[in-house]
C-alpha cells in the first residue's frame, strides 16, 4: 500500500516549516536512511531522512514552499512491489491549507514594489486533545493565543485546543469569545505591516526566510511584551588578559586556545550561580528559578542570527567551554545543530566587541530572563588606586525582565560579573 510521506516535525515548538531542496525525484528508489529533502525551520535548515524502502512515485508539495504544516503528505512512497503510477495516481490531492509555491520575487525595477507580509495565520485540524499538558499543570497554547486570552480574559484551562497535540490556537479563542474577538485584543496580534514604495529608487525585493521572519517576530513579541531594564558598568579587562594568555601557553599542547568570550560565558555562568535571582524565567503567574547556568551564546550566521547554549556552564572548565563553543559556531554556520543544541537556555550574551562597538543594549531572548551585552576592551584613562592610569576597559550591559527580576538583584548580578572578570581566578577555582 502506498505510503504518504509527511511534513516532519524537526523541533518540539515546530509548526511549519519551508520545503527548501528535494534531493530525490519522482521514480527514485530510497531506501532507509537516505536523504529526500532539505527542510527549512525557523532556526536551521535540517535534513529528512526516509524511514522505508520503496519507489517515489509522486511528489506533493515543490521544492521552495512556504508554510507547510507539520502532518502535510509532501510525496507518495510505493512499497517495494507496488505498481508506481497505480501509487501515483492514488495520491490525494493536496489540503487547501497547504501552499502554492511563492514565484521568485521580481528584481528591481524603476515600479515594482515589495508586497506586504502576512499576518500570521494558524488553520487548526480538527478538536483532537484537551489543552493541558501530561502534568496537568501547564497550559498548551501558542503565544498569539496566549497574549489575545490575556486581553479578552479568557481562561484558557476551559478550553480545548484544536492545534497540533492539543495545542490552544487563536480560533479556539473566537469560539470562547463568541465568534468575534474585541478590537483591542485583536490589536495585540503582529499587524501587518504597511507596504513599502521604493519609488524610483533601484532597489530589489529579498523574499524572507523562515529564520527572519521568526526573528522579526521574536523581537518585535520581546519589546512589546518584556518591560527591559538596562544596567552598564565598566570593566577593567587587564588581569583577565594576563591570565587568558597564560592559559593559552599551557593549552597549546592540546591545540585549544581560549577567547575573550570563552571567559565572560564561565564569568556570567558563575554570576547566575552567585546571584540565583536573576537565573530566572517569568511565566505568568509562576516564576521558574534554574539550578543550573545554561548560556546561549550569540553566534551570527548567513540570513540571521542563533543561539546555541553551553548547557551546565556554571560546572564545566573554560577549557571545555572553549571546545564546545567552538564546534556549536560550525554547526550554527552549516545550519546543522539539533533543536535541543539552540532551544532553552537560562540567559544569554551577546559579544560585538570585535566589531569596535563600545556598548549597546540587547534584546531579551525569551524566556530567559537576562542577556547580557558585551562592548569592546580598549584602553581608556582610568582611576586605579586613587591614581588616572591607562587600562583595558570594557563596557557591560545587562538587559533584565522587569516583571520577574528586580533591579537591585540585576545590580548585584552586575556586580558579581564584574568583581569575576576582574579577579578571574575566582571564577575558575
Amino acid at each position: 500500500m502506498p505510503t504518504e510521506l509527511k511534513m516532519p516535525a524537526l523541533s518540539p515548538t515546530m509548526e511549519e516549516g519551508t520545503l527548501a531542496k528535494w534531493l530525490v525525484k519522482e521514480g527514485d528508489a530510497v531506501k532507509s536512511g537516505d536523504i529526500l529533502a532539505e527542510i527549512e525551520t525557523d532556526k536551521a535548515t535540517m535534513e529528512f531522512e526516509a524511514v522505508d524502502e520503496g519507489t517515489i512515485a509522486k511528489i506533493l508539495v515543490p521544492e521552495g514552499t512556504d508554510a507547510v504544516k507539520v502532518g502535510a503528505p509532501i510525496a507518495i512512497l510505493a512499497g517495494e512491489g507496488e505498481d508506481v503510477s497505480a501509487a501515483a495516481s492514488a495520491a490525494p490531492a493536496l489540503k487547501a491549507e497547504t501552499p502554492k509555491a511563492e514565484a521568485p520575487a521580481p528584481k528591481s525595477d524603476a515600479t515594482s514594489k515589495a508586497p506586504p507580509p502576512q499576518a500570521p495565520v494558524e488553520t487548526p485540524p480538527a478538536p483532537t486533545a484537551p489543552a493541558k499538558s501530561d502534568s496537568g499543570d501547564r497550559i498548551k497554547a501558542s503565544p498569539l493565543a496566549r497574549r489575545l486570552a490575556e486581553a479578552q480574559g479568557i481562561d484558557l484551562t476551559s478550553l480545548t485546543g484544536s492545534g497540533p497535540g492539543g495545542r490552544i490556537v487563536r480560533a479556539d479563542l473566537g469560539t470562547a469569545a463568541g465568534g468575534a474577538l474585541r478590537p483591542q485584543a485583536a490589536a495585540l496580534a503582529l499587524a501587518p505591516q504597511a507596504a513599502v514604495d521604493p519609488g524610483d529608487i533601484p532597489h530589489e525585493v529579498v523574499k524572507l526566510s523562515s529564520m527572519r521572519k521568526t526573528i522579526a517576530r521574536r523581537l518585535t513579541e520581546a519589546k512589546q511584551q518584556i518591560p527591559h531594564i538596562y544596567l552598564t558598568v565598566d570593566i577593567q579587562l587587564d588581569a583577565l588578559l594576563k591570565l587568558r594568555g597564560e592559559l593559552n601557553k599551557g593549552l597549546e599542547p592540546r591545540g585549544i586556545k581560549l577567547s575573550v568570550n570563552d571567559l565572560l560565558i564561565k564569568a556570567l555562568a558563575a554570576a547566575l550561580i552567585e546571584v540565583p535571582e536573576c537565573n530566572v524565567s517569568f511565566a505568568g503567574d509562576n516564576l521558574i528559578k534554574y539550578s543550573r547556568a545554561d548560556i546561549s551564546v550569540a553566534v551570527s550566521i548567513p540570513g540571521g542570527l542563533i543561539t546555541p547554549i553551553v548547557a551546565g556552564a556554571d560546572s564545566k572548565s573554560v577549557s571545555a567551554i572553549s571546545t564546545e563553543v567552538k564546534e556549536l559556531a560550525g554547526l550554527a554556520k552549516e545550519g546543522k545543530l539539533q533543536p535541543q543544541q539552540y532551544q532553552g537556555g537560562t540567559a544569554s550574551i551577546s559579544n560585538m566587541g570585535m566589531y569596535g562597538i563600545k556598548q549597546f543594549d540587547a534584546v531579551i531572548n525569551p524566556p530567559q530572563g537576562m542577556i547580557m551585552a558585551i562592548g569592546a576592551g580598549e584602553k581608556r584613562p582610568y582611576v586605579i588606586n586613587d591614581s588616572l592610569q591607562i587600562a583595558t576597559i570594557m563596557s557591560a550591559t545587562g538587559s533584565f525582565d522587569h516583571r520577574a527580576i528586580d533591579g537591585a538583584d540585576g545590580a548585584r548580578l552586575m556586580q558579581a560579573f564584574k568583581r569575576l572578570v576582574e579577579n578571574p581566578l575566582g571564577m575558575l577555582a
